[in-house]
C-alpha cells in the first residue's frame, strides 16, 4: 500500500477555490511579464539571492491577484512568501564571465565562445527560475506539506548540492588549471594570452538541488502543479537568461550598427546590461503566468487550518534570520557568509518557519525582503556616492521603509484573519511591492526624471514606470472582482461537500 500523508489533498479539493476561468491569457503573460521585467530589472542595482526576491514577490503577487479569487488568503501569502525566498536560491550562481564569453572584444566573432556562453547562461537561467516555480506550485496546489517534513528538505537539499558540485563542478584547482568538464566561464581556451581568473561555478549543485525537489514533491507527494510550475521555471529561465543577453551581445558586435540613424541618439543613454536583465525577468514572468493560466484548474489553495506557532517563536526565529541575513549581506564574517552565501541554506529558516505561522509569511513579504534592499540603498547613496548625508539617509531611506513595512506586515496579518480571500492579498502585496522598490530603485538612480539631462539609467527608469502605472491599474482594477466566502477550514470544506 502505498504510503500516505495527513496533509494530502482532500478528496475534492475543488470547494477550496473558485475556478478563475475568466483570467484572459493575454492578461496573465503580460502582467507576469511586467512584473517580472521591473522586478529583474531593479534587480540589478541589488542583486544576489536577497535581489531577486523582489522579481519572485511581483510575479507570484500577480497570479495570486489573477487566479485566486474565491481561495484562502493566508494559503495564498504563504504561497507568495515561498516563491519570493525560492527564487533567490539560484543568487548563489555566477555569470558574469558566462555572459562575458558572448560579448567580450577578444572573443567577438568567436562563434563557438557565443553558443557556448549563451548554453551556460539558459542551464543557470533553468536552475535559477526552476526553483521559483516548484515553490510556487507547492503553495498552490492543495497539498499540505508539515513545518518538520519541510525542514527535512531544506535540509537534505544542501547536503545534495554539495553532491551536485563533486559530481558537476569538480575539480576546481585554477593554479593547476584543473577545472571542470562542463565549464561555462572563462578559461585559458577562450583566453590562450591573456589573464585568467577562473571563477567558482555551483549550478551542477543547484541543479541536482532542484532535480531533488522536483523527484520529491511529484514521485513522493504526488504535486502535479508543483512538477508543472517546476517545470515552467526552468522553461522561463532558459529562454529569458540567453533571450535578454542576445540583445546586448548584438549591441556588442553589431556597434558600427549603433552610431548611425536615429539609434546613435539613443544609444549613449542605454544600459544594455539592465536591458538584458529586465529581458530576461519579463520572459520568465510571462513563461509562469502562461503555465499558470494552462494549469489554472489545478490550483488548490487550502484553507489555512494549522497550528499558528506561538508569537515568542515566530519573532525569536526572525530576528535569528535578519541577524544572519543582516551579517551575511553587510559583513565579511566567513562562517556566516559560508552559510547564508548559498541561497538553500539561507531560505532554511523561512521556508521552515512559514510553514505553521500565519505571521511569518507576512515578515517575508515584507520586513525580510526589505531590509537588505533598504541597508543597500543606504550603502550606495550615503557612503558609495555621498548624495545625502549619513542621518537624513539612514532615516529615509532604511528606517522609514522598514517601519512601512512592519505596519504592512500587521495589515497583511489582520487581512488573512479575516478570511480575506487570495485576490485581495495578491493585490495588497502586488501593490507594496512595485511602489517600494521602485521608489527605493528611483533614489537608488538618483531620480532620473525624463525631462532632465538623459543618463543611463533614464530609459530603465522609464521601463519601470510604465510596469508600475500597468501594474497599479491592473490592482485597482482588480477591485471590481466580485469575491467568494472563503472557508476556514477543512472541516467546513468537507461538511459543504456532504451537504
Amino acid at each position: 500500500m502505498a504510503a500516505t500523508f495527513p496533509s494530502d489533498p482532500l478528496p475534492n479539493p475543488a470547494a477550496c477555490a473558485a475556478e478563475p476561468r475568466d483570467v484572459p491569457l493575454w492578461k496573465a503573460v503580460l502582467l507576469c511579464g511586467m512584473a517580472g521585467g521591473m522586478g529583474w530589472g531593479i534587480r540589478g542595482q541589488y542583486g544576489h539571492e536577497s535581489g531577486a526576491m523582489m522579481a519572485g514577490l511581483l510575479v507570484s503577487s500577480v497570479i495570486a491577484m489573477l487566479f485566486l479569487q474565491g481561495s484562502s488568503g493566508a494559503g495564498a501569502l504563504r504561497a507568495i512568501a515561498w516563491c519570493t525566498v525560492a527564487i533567490g536560491f539560484g543568487g548563489s550562481e555566477t555569470y558574469g564571465q558566462t555572459i562575458g564569453l558572448t560579448q567580450n572584444a577578444h572573443l567577438i566573432g568567436n562563434n563557438a565562445a557565443w553558443w557556448w556562453g549563451m548554453l551556460g547562461l539558459a542551464v543557470k537561467g533553468g536552475v535559477w527560475i526552476g526553483f521559483a516555480g516548484c515553490f510556487l506550485g507547492m503553495g498552490l496546489s492543495g497539498t499540505r506539506y508539515s513545518r518538520r517534513e519541510l525542514a527535512g528538505l531544506m535540509t537534505l537539499l544542501p547536503l545534495v548540492y554539495l553532491i551536485g558540485i563533486w559530481w558537476w563542478n569538480s575539480p576546481f584547482n585554477p593554479g593547476l588549471r584543473r577545472l571542470p568538464s562542463i565549464y561555462f566561464s572563462e578559461t585559458w581556451d577562450w583566453k590562450p594570452n591573456g589573464e585568467v581568473k577562473p571563477r567558482f561555478e555551483c549550478w551542477g549543485g543547484l541543479l541536482t538541488a532542484l532535480g531533488t525537489l522536483l523527484i520529491y514533491t511529484r514521485l513522493v507527494r504526488h504535486d502535479r502543479l508543483a512538477l508543472r510550475l517546476g517545470l515552467a521555471g526552468i522553461l522561463g529561465g532558459c529562454l529569458g537568461f540567453p533571450g535578454g543577453q542576445s540583445l546586448q551581445s548584438f549591441h556588442a558586435w553589431h556597434l558600427e550598427s549603433f552610431r548611425t540613424g536615429w539609434i546613435a541618439h539613443l544609444d549613449p543613454h542605454l544600459n544594455w546590461w539592465n536591458l538584458m536583465e529586465i529581458t530576461f525577468g519579463a520572459v520568465m514572468g510571462s513563461t509562469l503566468g502562461l503555465f499558470v493560466w494552462l494549469n489554472r484548474q489545478h490550483i488548490r489553495v487550502l484553507p489555512d487550518n494549522q497550528t499558528t506557532q506561538s508569537g515568542v517563536i515566530d519573532v525569536a526565529m526572525l530576528l535569528v534570520h535578519l541577524t544572519l541575513l543582516t551579517v551575511s549581506e553587510f559583513s565579511n564574517v566567513a562562517m556566516v557568509n559560508a552559510l547564508y552565501g548559498l541561497g538553500i541554506c539561507m531560505g532554511w529558516i523561512p521556508i521552515v518557519a512559514s510553514a505553521n505561522s500565519r505571521r511569518w509569511p507576512g515578515f517575508l513579504v515584507t520586513v525580510v525582503v526589505m531590509l537588505p534592499i533598504a541597508g543597500k540603498t543606504v550603502r550606495e547613496l550615503v557612503y558609495r556616492e555621498s548624495a545625502i548625508a549619513p542621518l537624513m539617509g539612514w532615516m529615509i531611506y532604511f528606517l522609514l521603509p522598514l517601519v512601512i513595512a512592519a505596519g504592512f506586515c500587521g495589515k497583511l496579518v489582520r487581512t488573512c484573519d479575516t478570511h480575506a480571500d487570495g485576490q485581495k492579498i495578491g493585490r495588497l502585496v502586488l501593490l507594496w511591492g512595485t511602489w517600494s522598490f521602485f521608489l527605493l530603485n528611483f533614489a537608488f538612480f538618483r531620480f532620473p526624471w525624463p525631462w532632465q539631462i538623459w543618463t543611463i539609467r533614464t530609459p530603465s527608469a522609464i521601463l519601470y514606470s510604465l510596469c508600475l502605472c500597468c501594474l497599479t491599474v491592473a490592482a485597482w482594477k482588480s477591485r471590481e472582482r466580485k469575491t467568494t466566502v472563503v472557508p476556514t477550514s477543512e472541516e467546513s470544506v468537507i461538511a459543504g461537500m456532504n451537504s
